[in-house]
């Protein structure tokens, strides 16, 4: 295959989605982490280990387009992007779960002043906002290389 499919893997589009991915997930992780009462909410202690898996999956798949890009040489194997689509797509799916719950807790808790401090609940409303950045991020990876396997 001569052409290029933007933001698959190997390409600098899809090196500068995994940095992005992985520096918003980072940053939903470090939002939840300053609210010391994170651990009480089921829903929050599901988006810090949901992020804390991105983080390595993203970090690694940089590394992998970072050197297809230095030898220019574009992963082109079935199996291997298989693999990566499968993980980008559960990724997706747990990383969309998890924000959306961190959401509707931080909306619930909103409404119920005394339970959260205004501190507290603009810290977790910009972990969950960042949450789905890195979904739709994430969303976009899987995309393109699906994209690029049927013509593998």
């Amino acid at each position: 295959m001569d052409e290029e499919v933007p933001g698959s893997l190997g390409t600098t589009s899809g090196l500068s989605l995994r940095l992005l991915q992985m520096i918003s997930s980072f940053t939903s992780l470090l939002f939840m982490s300053l609210g010391v009462e994170f651990y009480s909410y089921t829903a929050f202690c599901f988006l810090v280990t949901i992020m804390g898996l991105v983080i390595p999956w993203s970090f690694t798949l940089a590394l992998v387009d970072g050197y297809s890009v230095l030898i220019k040489c574009p992963v082109r194997q079935r199996a291997i992007l298989l693999i990566i689509v499968t993980g980008d797509w559960v990724l997706s799916v747990l990383a969309l779960a998890a924000a959306s719950s961190a959401a509707s807790v931080v909306d619930f808790l909103r409404s119920d002043q005394p339970s959260c401090l205004p501190k507290f609940c603009s810290r977790y409303l910009l972990s969950a906002a960042m949450a789905f950045l890195t979904w739709f991020l994430s969303l976009i990876s899987a995309l393109f290389n699906i994209w690029l396997l049927p013509s593998l």
